[in-house]
């Protein structure tokens, strides 16, 4: 429902926000001054915890909160990467947080965290009844249907589903056919924590006040928003990523598999290019073996001296929605272009 430029959804409720929009917790990207101006604006900022020690978050979620306007009751979350490892997992699978997960679980239960978000898997069962005893509602990033029931299982309260269309590490299903699986999912179960409804957030090509709307009538409570965000002055992307980004039609990025050995979707370049068409045999070889194709291909280079730009051959993630983003802006702009562009587009179908 709108109310003075607002949307109120059972996830703002939840979490104490004003408006249903959540900053991707985008590695390298969403740091302090993202996540705090996402925040700010009445959306939730979510720190890109992967690369990051348990000193280290520390030190990122109290820079956060020395640039938050509300000092009594700040409001952001931390994403972090927890895979599956070992059995039955896939063999490029390792641990990114390098066996400081009971850690890291401390300093955001002791830094109060608005939520945390658990990314290419499901958070193991202590760490979601440690962060519940916290009173800390727990979200997990899924690609698939199945996802969203392994979720569930564990007790995590919010599902996210993100369609192929987004940057970074994505499934094959669109947002479109994803969401509303998931929202039938979802329904009619209930959160330990809350004893409410499981919610569910929309995320995958979602830039504008129009996906915002649709994500809603979809039956998701708020949609997570990335590459829109990359595109911001607060973004601490590089200058290249954003340059490239806004020259980027919606058929410049492809999902591979050679820097994380699970897809990832990216902006197309050559060298990735170079790998998909002439070497794809080589990309199966590898993951098959549990060896990443870029950190072998370094490693190649450097034994052999050959020159290695690491500069051209790095990733910039990104969604296919780069194509309809044509200008750097504020976070804040964003926050209110989602918002208010939604309002527009329900009262616009309204009246049909």
């Amino acid at each position: 429902r709108t109310v003075m430029g607002a949307l109120h959804t059972e996830i703002t409720k939840l979490l104490g926000i004003r408006h249903p929009v959540l900053l991707a917790g985008m590695g390298n990207i969403a740091h302090r001054d993202l996540v705090a101006a996402v925040s700010n604006a009445g959306g939730l900022g979510t720190i890109g915890g992967i690369f990051l020690n348990p000193k280290m978050l520390r030190k990122e979620i109290k820079a956060v909160k020395a640039l938050l306007h509300d000092k009594q009751s700040p409001k952001f979350g931390v994403d972090l990467l927890i895979p599956k490892v070992g059995s039955g997992a896939r063999k490029t699978n390792s641990d990114y947080n390098e066996g400081n997960l009971p850690e890291l679980i401390n300093v955001i239960i002791e830094e109060k965290t608005t939520l945390f978000v658990s990314a290419v898997g499901v958070p193991p069962r202590w760490v979601v009844e440690k962060l519940h005893k916290a009173g800390i509602p727990v979200m997990n990033m899924c690609g698939a249907p199945r996802h969203a029931h392994k979720a569930i299982e564990v007790g995590c309260d919010i599902v996210c589903c993100q369609g192929s269309e987004g940057g970074g590490h994505t499934g094959d299903i669109g947002t479109s056919v994803l969401v509303p699986e998931c929202v039938d999912i979802c329904r009619g179960k209930t959160s330990e924590l809350t004893g409410g409804p499981v919610l569910v957030v929309a995320a995958g090509g979602i830039f504008d006040g129009r996906g915002l709307a649709a994500a809603l009538a979809y039956g998701a409570h708020a949609v997570w928003v990335g590459t829109r965000f990359v595109a911001t002055k607060e973004a601490a992307a590089s200058r290249i990523h954003k340059k490239n980004l806004l020259a980027s039609t919606s058929s410049d990025t492809i999902r591979t598999l050679i820097y994380s050995g699970r897809p990832l979707r990216c902006i197309k370049n050559d060298y990735i290019m170079d790998w998909e068409e002439n070497r794809s045999s080589e990309i199966k070889a590898l993951t098959a073996k549990g060896v990443l194709p870029y950190q072998q291909d370094m490693a190649d280079k450097q034994k052999s001296g050959e020159s290695f730009s690491i500069a051209r051959s790095m990733p910039h993630l990104c969604g296919q929605c780069a194509g309809p983003i044509h200008e750097v802006t504020t976070a804040a702009e964003v926050v209110e272009e989602l918002v208010q562009g939604a309002i527009s587009a329900i009262k616009t179908i309204s009246k049909l």
